[in-house]
């Protein structure tokens, strides 16, 4: 035998080895850097958090049915008042930005931009797509935008 073959067992171990220490590895940057991207992650939520609430919106509102045919169904799942609100939430905004203008700060403080309400629905939408393309059925309609 070649002092270059390998057993294919003696390839597994490496493989292995290499796998454990790239894991090790990731831990180990998460830990070092996990103060630094929860910090980021504060930072930028509340920064996001003071434009929606400077129009009046909640985080859920920009997400586009047209973009997305998966957002398109959870928002039909919605209930008929929900919808109208998002209308209007959406309408005030428009009207804001035209004016070049932001809601008074009384109001933005009684916003509440990371109150989800269609998130929930969606993730069900997601997942109920996920399961019919498991089990090998096909998706009740296409959600890809041509």
């Amino acid at each position: 035998m070649s002092k270059y073959y390998r057993s294919e067992r003696e390839t597994e171990r490496e493989r292995e080895r290499e796998s454990t220490r790239r894991r090790v590895m990731s831990n180990l940057l998460l830990k070092v850097f996990e103060g630094p991207l929860s910090a980021m992650s504060k930072y930028y939520r509340s920064a996001v958090g003071a434009e929606l609430s400077k129009y009046g919106l909640r985080y859920d509102d920009l997400l586009d049915e047209t973009a997305n045919l998966d957002v398109k169904e959870a928002l039909d799942r919605l209930s008929q008042e929900e919808r109208d609100m998002r209308q209007q939430r959406l309408k005030r905004a428009m009207d804001l930005s035209m004016k070049h203008i932001y809601l008074d700060e009384e109001t933005r403080k009684k916003q509440t931009p990371f109150d989800h309400y269609l998130s929930p629905t969606l993730a069900e939408v997601e997942a109920e797509k996920a399961e019919k393309v498991a089990l090998g059925s096909d998706v009740a309609y296409n959600r890809q935008i041509p």
